[in-house]
């Protein structure tokens, strides 16, 4: 049987957001490292990874860890796993992982991305914002 990060991971790299739909909570959150607040929502995590899968540049994932942990959200401990990446935006090297855990259906609740070095959280920071405006997902600062 193939499980949510399995899809997650399959989706992502054939690029294919439509296939990511069914595989988030209605509720998810993602923490993002260019953002303080998260990402609340299916419909704005959707967004975001729309924009996300054009702004990276050769993503592809290198690892993987699989286990459990608590989440932020509640504190209960769930199936979690570690999908460590490796990206280029803006010419800058990104090397990250993104924390993900599943809620009682095997659906992703949360996502937490994490990325190195500082100067490539920034380059990103600065692409992802501009595909939300372009997007009209948020407005122009």
């Amino acid at each position: 049987m193939t499980t949510a990060v399995d899809r997650f991971r399959a989706a992502v790299d054939s690029r294919d957001l439509g296939a990511l739909d069914d595989l988030f909570t209605e509720d998810i959150r993602l923490y993002s490292p260019v953002k303080f607040t998260p990402f609340e929502g299916r419909p704005a995590v959707l967004g975001l990874f729309g924009v996300l899968l054009r702004t990276f540049e050769d993503f592809r994932y290198v690892g993987e860890f699989a286990g459990a942990s608590q989440t932020s959200a509640d504190g209960a401990e769930a199936p979690s796993a570690v999908l460590l990446f490796r990206a280029t935006v803006g010419g800058r090297e990104i090397h990250g992982i993104d924390l993900l855990h599943l809620d009682d259906d095997g659906r992703i609740k949360e996502f937490t991305v994490m990325v190195r070095p500082q100067s490539a959280v920034q380059a990103l920071g600065e692409a992802v914002l501009a595909g939300l405006v372009a997007d009209g997902l948020v407005p122009a600062p």
